[in-house]
C-alpha cells in the first residue's frame, strides 16, 4: 500500500492514442446551407425540372419570338388572311407546307393559298388569322402580356396578403378579429364579379387587369401568412427579441418573415397559373387586353370563332397557355416538397 502511495508516474506510463483514423464526420448530419439543400431536393424531382425548363423556354420565346420574323403583332395584310402554317425546310417533307383541308358542301378539298396567290416567298410559321396577321408573332406577344400580368399580380398580391396576414396574426385579439371579419367579407364576393365590374368601370388594359387581380387574389396568401405567424409568434427567438426591446414590425418582418418564406414562395407559384387563367378568361369574354394588343386569352377567343373552318389558328395559343399553367403548377409542387423540412427524411 505504501509503495503505491509513494509511486511517481513517468513518461513511459502514458501513451497518446492515435485516433485520427477512428474519428470521422457523419456526412448525413453535417451542417449544410438550407438553400443548398432546397436546390438539391428540387433538382431530384423530375417533373419540377421539366416544368422549370418549359417556363424558361416560353419566357425566352416571349422575349425574342415576336422579333424573329418581319411581321408585327398588329400588322394586317388582308390579301394574306387565313394562310395555313408554312415552315421553311419542313415544307419539303410534306408537312407545314401551307396546305389545309377545307370542308365544303360537296366534300373536303385541299387548298394552298400560297400557291394560288403566287406568294411562295412568304412564310407564316403558325399561319395567319382573319385579318392577315401573323399568328406566330401574336402568340409570343400574347404570352409576354399574359406572363407580365400574371407575375405582376402575383407579386403584388404576395406583398399585400403577406403583410395583412402577418400583422393580423401577430397582434391577435381585437385587431385580428376585425381584420379577419373584413377578410371574410372580401372573400365572400365572387372574384370574377369584382374583376368584371372593375373592368367595366375602368378603361380596359394591362394595368387595369393587374389592379383587378390585385384586389381579389391576396386572400389566400394572407391566410397562409396568418397561420404561420400564429405558429411562430410564441417561439423562443420571438420572445427573446421582444425581451431585448425589438419593435413589433421589426419582429414581424425581420424575425418571423424569413422563417415562413418557403410557404410564401410556394403560394406565389401556385397563384401565377390562377392569374393566367383569370386573365385569359377575361380576354376570352372581351373584358381583357384591348385590340390591337393581344394576350393568350384573346387569341384563343379569336381562334375559337374560326375553329370549324381554320382550326390551326387556335392551336398555338392554346398549347402555350396549357404548358404555362401546367409548368407553373409542377414548379410549385416541386418547391413545396423542396422547402418542406419534413422532406429531409424522404
Amino acid at each position: 500500500m505504501s509503495d503505491s502511495v509513494n509511486y511517481t508516474p513517468t513518461a513511459e506510463d502514458f501513451r497518446l492514442k492515435d485516433s485520427g483514423g477512428a474519428i470521422e464526420i457523419d456526412r448525413n448530419f453535417a451542417s449544410q446551407n438550407f438553400w443548398k439543400e432546397v436546390v438539391t431536393r428540387y433538382v431530384k424531382k423530375t417533373s419540377a425540372m421539366i416544368g422549370l425548363v418549359f417556363i424558361i423556354l416560353i419566357t425566352i420565346m416571349a422575349v425574342v419570338g415576336p422579333g424573329m420574323n418581319a411581321f408585327s403583332y398588329s400588322e394586317q395584310h388582308l390579301s394574306e388572311k387565313n394562310f395555313a402554317p408554312r415552315v421553311p425546310g419542313l415544307e419539303n417533307l410534306g408537312i407545314f407546307d401551307g396546305t389545309e383541308k377545307i370542308s365544303t358542301t360537296t366534300g373536303t378539298k385541299e387548298v394552298n393559298q400560297y400557291v394560288e396567290q403566287g406568294k411562295l416567298d412568304i412564310y407564316y410559321w403558325f399561319g395567319s388569322d382573319n385579318f392577315g396577321r401573323d399568328i406566330w408573332t401574336r402568340t409570343w406577344n400574347g404570352a409576354r402580356v399574359s406572363l407580365i400580368v400574371a407575375v405582376a399580380a402575383a407579386v403584388i398580391d404576395m406583398i399585400i396578403g403577406m403583410s395583412y396576414g402577418l400583422v393580423s396574426g401577430y397582434f391577435g385579439g381585437k385587431v385580428d378579429m376585425v381584420m379577419q371579419r373584413f377578410l371574410e367579407i372580401a372573400n365572400s364576393i365572387p372574384r370574377l364579379v369584382v374583376v368584371t365590374l372593375l373592368l367595366l368601370v375602368l378603361k380596359p388594359g394591362m394595368i387595369t387587369i393587374i389592379f383587378a387581380l390585385m384586389l381579389t387574389e391576396w386572400v389566400g396568401m394572407s391566410r397562409i401568412a396568418r397561420a404561420e405567424m400564429l405558429k411562430l409568434k410564441e417561439q423562443e427567438f420571438v420572445l427573446a427579441s421582444r425581451t431585448l426591446g425589438a419593435g413589433s414590425f421589426r419582429i414581424i418582418f425581420r424575425e418571423v418573415l424569413p422563417n415562413i418564406i418557403g410557404p410564401i414562395i410556394t403560394q406565389v407559384m401556385f397563384s401565377i397559373p390562377t392569374a393566367i387563367f383569370t386573365e385569359a378568361f377575361l380576354s376570352f369574354v372581351g373584358l381583357g387586353i384591348p385590340v390591337p394588343q393581344c394576350s393568350l386569352g384573346s387569341l384563343i377567343s379569336e381562334g375559337f370563332n374560326s375553329f370549324t373552318t381554320h382550326p390551326y389558328q387556335i392551336v398555338p395559343p392554346l398549347i402555350v397557355m396549357a404548358l404555362l399553367m401546367l409548368s407553373f403548377n409542377l414548379v410549385a409542387d416541386g418547391l413545396r416538397e423542396a422547402l418542406d423540412p419534413k422532406m429531409k427524411e424522404a
